[in-house]
């Protein structure tokens, strides 16, 4: 099996918006998560535009897209990243892609792009996302408590992050 990632073109779109919409990946996203066409179009052609600020990225096992993730540069002067938006078609789980994507990109950001750190938040039902933040190298670093309205309540906001100097050498 042979793992890559890669910028999102704009032939992505399709996938990209039937992953975002799927009912086993779109109640774990943000709720602000732009899922039409349009939206998501306009995001590929950003990421186009701003490769050092912003990024959607295709995940891809043996050639077929498996999934997606995404960044945005919070801090130009502290080389802060944010990231998000990661998801595997649920035809692609159980076999760990999200763990050795999650540490493609982090070395992308971090060894191309000069990031210094990378942070993200993940809901505080989304059990799968924080295990997964762990395995990948994160630092849980808080909780913004009831932070969000997601699904008909109040729920949590785990923050985690990871600096250049815990990198893991691959």
């Amino acid at each position: 099996m042979s793992l890559s990632i890669r910028r999102a073109r704009p032939d992505d779109v399709d996938f990209l918006v039937e992953l975002f919409t799927h009912e086993d990946v779109e109640p774990f996203l943000a709720a602000v998560r732009p899922k039409d066409h349009e939206a998501v179009r306009a995001e590929v052609e950003r990421s186009e535009a701003e490769p050092d600020a912003y990024g959607v990225f295709v995940v891809e096992v043996d050639g077929e897209r498996a999934g997606t993730m995404h960044f945005e540069r919070a801090n130009r002067r502290s080389r802060i990243a944010n990231l998000g938006g990661l998801a595997i078609h649920p035809a692609f789980r159980g076999r760990k892609l999200a763990d050795e994507a999650a540490r493609l990109f982090q070395r992308h950001l971090v060894r191309e792009l000069g990031f210094h750190r990378l942070q993200m938040e993940v809901y505080g039902f989304n059990e799968r996302a924080m295990a997964h933040a762990e395995r990948a190298g994160f630092t849980r670093e808080g909780v913004r408590r009831k932070a969000y309205w997601r699904n008909g309540e109040w729920v949590d906001g785990v923050l985690f992050g990871l600096v250049e100097e815990e990198l893991e050498e691959a």
